[in-house]
């Protein structure tokens, strides 16, 4: 397995395992930004909280993202309803105001964030992008003047946005939600979900509350609502190698392949972060040459030495590109947050925020924006696309590699990542490490490997 930055220079918050059957008004199924945010929120409103996680707290998505905290999405507001567009920044950049007023100082800075391009071609892009951020008062600028060594045709800028060490972002609010009554079990697998709502652990413990939310990246119960059908998901590489000079802007480009970029201090050493290039999750064996090529661009354009951290990402994404944050199903008891895209973030920060307006009787303004129910014309295309994809897949697995381990999801059969050693489902993402243990759900059951494991 590679190596993420964030996890390298962290130490983990000790936890106990669940070891008794239990309630709590909440039940919060993963343990990155999203759930422990919405955790500290809920704490903070006097709910009896429990957060289970797989692993340790923050080890998860949030540990593999570029540590961008931006409302900057990407080529993004041009594709929305005025007044979609409009709510969308609003509620991101206040959820990130909002919890820096809360954070650890030392864990964030101040950074300019930039979407840009190397292409005359698409110029055109940017600038409509840009229109969209005038029609809805986001404070911006056009230019081709960066600190970046390419040649930048043109580049949008968001002004005065964030830059964190995602997991010492995520470590303080833990502790925060800990010191207002949160409970963390961690090394905690949930393996059922039932509508009561209960949840009941690997070792057979079950806990019965009010709500039951799954922050989970990908529910793991992801049947009710058809959310098997409407979220794609993604795999993208990231690196990072020590540098001098720190830059005070943040990049993602909108070429393909695009290219992410930043930099962070950490204990008094500088790092370049750069990655890029993406694909279905699941879908490719050969992943070592994602690794080589960023790997090759740092030293051909940026004259910088051999990354010492690999790491890579999985992004989900809805039909119409907003996350799912509310009920699975009208009138559910279990709650989703997912469809994060590449902007998990922010968008944990939005989440938690709606959700503790579902529960404290508040209703949060993007609470129909954000809908998990809601239904357009794209959404039936897509899902439509998406049930050709995994019937392509599943028949496919089964007749190229029938030696392979079945995914203890819905039974597609899984492909070896060379690169990171992982087992990768590419029906719904689900990833095992070589001995077969859950890495990412949807999945919540081992592999059954011959011998053990690779």
């Amino acid at each position: 397995m590679q190596q993420s930055l964030w996890l390298h220079h962290t130490t983990p918050i000790t936890t106990s395992t669940l070891s008794s059957d239990t309630v709590c008004d909440i039940c919060i199924v993963g343990a990155g930004l999203s759930g422990v945010y919405t955790a500290y929120l809920l704490a903070q409103a006097g709910l009896r909280v429990i957060v289970l996680e797989g692993k340790s707290i923050g080890e998860g998505a949030t540990a593999h993202s570029t540590g961008k905290l931006t409302a900057q999405h990407g080529l993004f507001y041009h594709t929305l309803k005025e007044e979609d567009a409009k709510l969308y920044y609003q509620v991101n950049k206040a959820a990130i105001e909002q919890s820096l007023e809360k954070a650890d100082k030392t864990t964030y800075n101040t950074a300019t964030s930039f979407i840009y391009t190397t292409e005359m071609d698409n110029r055109t892009l940017l600038e409509q992008e840009y229109e969209a951020y005038k029609k809805i008062g986001i404070p911006s600028s056009l230019t081709n003047d960066t600190e970046l060594t390419d040649k930048v045709q043109l580049a949008l800028d968001m002004q005065r946005e964030t830059q964190i060490h995602p997991v010492q972002f995520l470590l303080h609010f833990a502790r925060l939600a800990q010191q207002a009554g949160a409970q963390f079990f961690t090394h905690t697998r949930v393996t059922q979900v039932t509508d009561k709502p209960t949840v009941t652990t690997a070792e057979g413990y079950t806990i019965a509350c009010k709500k039951l939310v799954l922050c989970t990246h990908y529910p793991i119960d992801s049947i009710a609502g058809l959310n098997t059908l409407k979220l794609t998901v993604e795999r993208a590489y990231l690196t990072a190698t020590t540098c001098s000079d720190l830059l005070q802007g943040q990049y993602i480009s909108i070429d393909s392949p695009a290219r992410t970029i930043r930099t962070a201090q950490i204990d008094g050493q500088s790092y370049f972060v750069y990655g890029g290039t993406s694909h279905t999750a699941g879908t490719e064996s050969d992943t070592m040459k994602y690794y080589d090529t960023l790997a090759q661009e740092l030293d051909s354009k940026f004259d910088l030495s051999a990354p010492s951290f690999l790491w890579s990402a999985q992004d989900m994404t809805t039909p119409d590109s907003i996350p799912f944050v509310g009920p699975m199903i009208k009138d559910s008891p279990i709650y989703i947050a997912t469809g994060f895209k590449k902007w998990g973030l922010s968008s944990s920060l939005v989440a938690a925020e709606i959700l503790h307006g579902y529960f404290t009787k508040n209703e949060h303004r993007a609470t129909q924006l954000y809908m998990p129910s809601r239904i357009q014309g794209r959404t039936v295309y897509d899902m439509l696309i998406k049930a050709g994809f995994i019937s392509e897949q599943f028949i496919a697995g089964y007749m190229t590699r029938m030696s392979a381990p079945k995914c203890t999801h819905l039974g597609c059969k899984t492909r070896w990542n060379e690169a990171d050693e992982t087992w990768d489902c590419p029906c719904h993402g689900s990833r095992f490490d070589k001995k077969g243990n859950v890495i990412e759900g949807p999945a919540v059951y081992p592999l059954k490997l011959e011998n053990g494991g690779v």
